[in-house]
């Protein structure tokens, strides 16, 4: 199974356009070879380098088996496939937003293959909840990383 984006390749900068400090929209993602027995995914995006813990900027679950991808700037105002509170507090997606003068983060988009159609989570679950309750069910797993920095100049 591969995950890949438009809009970075793996281990390279995130576009200033899906953070904080841009207009904050998710970038567009596009997974292939999924297994077989794939009954629905899973996408978490996380960052590990978070002062304290990993911080979640984004959960999106039961999402169709047939689906391929999601487009640039998913809404929150969707209803389906459902989205997590993310650790900003708000349902969908918040981009890279590391403290300024930090080293730069890297930022996980992590897809998960699932054995089942649902999750079976409520509409107000957390990002990781949803991570959790992937893991305990999934067949595979991919995940694309980024870089971002504030204040700094793309390596």
């Amino acid at each position: 199974m591969r995950l890949t984006s438009q809009a970075f390749a793996p281990g390279a900068w995130i576009p200033v356009r899906h953070t904080c400090d841009g207009t904050n929209v998710s970038p567009p993602l596009a997974w292939a070879d999924p297994p077989a027995a794939t009954r629905s995914f899973v996408l978490v995006c996380s960052d590990p380098d978070a002062p304290g813990r990993t911080w979640y900027h984004w959960g999106i679950y039961d999402i169709p088996p047939e689906a391929r991808g999601l487009s640039e700037n998913w809404s929150p105002m969707r209803s389906f496939p459902p989205q997590a509170i993310n650790d900003f507090r708000r349902r969908g997606y918040g981009g890279p937003c590391p403290p300024r003068g930090a080293p730069s983060h890297h930022y996980h988009f992590r897809l998960y293959a699932l054995r089942v159609s649902q999750l079976g989570l409520g509409a107000g679950a957390l990002c990781p909840d949803v991570e959790a309750a992937a893991r305990m069910q999934a067949i595979d797993s991919c995940e694309l990383i980024g870089l971002y920095g504030r204040g700094q100049r793309e390596p």
